[in-house]
């Protein structure tokens, strides 16, 4: 299939801008999945592909951070990345099972749960803190599994889900949240698109170019996000997700 030249100049843009903003903050599907579906791709095939297209942005967004990687406590690196790869199978399935119609529905309150959880995140974990007795471990396993597969089901959001995630299992520092949700986000992602594959429902012509300009957003996406202080980050994060969720309900009316 080839596509025409407005069709690959605009899904390539969005990418660009898409693999920047998951290196920044995350939501970079909130571009990618509108160019598609407004150059014909239905509902979830278009999330399956946008997906794939930013999983080269993902690999290299996680290795730009290789010296942050530092794993929640209670927690190992290697435990989230054995959680979140099965956790991204689980939502990758739940997704091909699922109707566009359906999914025009449930995507709009996932993003709305981000956006409160994001927001509140600093406050739910000072709550959490007073009332736990040494159960972080376990919460952190179930909550990266949750995460995960939200992110397998879902890629629109999954990065402010996990960097909230994160900042309320005690990550206090965003640029190290961010280490951790770029390795998570490139982990369950790899899974997820090999079962979308599986499934059919990537439409290779349209991911490979946007995967190529994914990767250069990504890799610049990552420099940003180290000059910038995490007050402006944070805000940018919340205003971000504000938008998009409002945009989705407002395409529900």
């Amino acid at each position: 299939m080839i596509l025409e030249p407005g069709v690959l100049a605009l899904i390539a843009l969005a990418a660009l801008f898409a693999g920047a903003i998951n290196a920044l903050a995350g939501g970079g599907s909130f571009l990618t999945l509108p160019a598609l579906v407004f150059t014909g791709v239905p509902p979830v095939a278009a999330n399956a592909t946008g997906t794939a297209a930013l999983l080269p942005g993902y690999l290299a967004s996680a290795w730009a951070y290789r010296d942050l990687m530092k794993a929640p406590p209670g927690m190992t690196v290697l435990a989230v990345v054995l959680i979140g790869a099965v956790g991204g199978a689980a939502g990758a399935l739940l997704l091909l099972a699922t109707s566009n119609e359906a999914f025009r529905v449930i995507i709009p309150w996932l993003l709305l749960f981000a956006t409160l959880l994001f927001a509140f995140g600093p406050r739910l974990q000072l709550w959490i803190q007073a009332r736990s007795r040494g159960e972080g471990g376990l919460l952190g396993r179930v909550s990266v599994f949750l995460v995960s597969g939200y992110g397998g089901y879902f890629n629109g959001g999954m990065g402010i889900v996990m960097l909230a995630a994160f900042r309320v299992l005690g990550v206090h520092d965003l640029n190290t949240a961010n280490a951790l949700k770029n390795l998570l986000s490139a982990v369950l992602t790899l899974i997820a698109v090999l079962i979308y594959a599986l499934g059919g429902v990537i439409q290779w012509a349209q991911a490979l170019p946007m995967a190529v300009a994914a990767t250069i957003g990504g890799y610049a996406g990552v420099s940003l996000a180290r000059a910038l202080p995490q007050t402006v980050l944070r805000n940018a994060i919340i205003i971000a997700g504000i938008l998009t969720t409002a945009i989705f309900f407002w395409d529900l009316r």
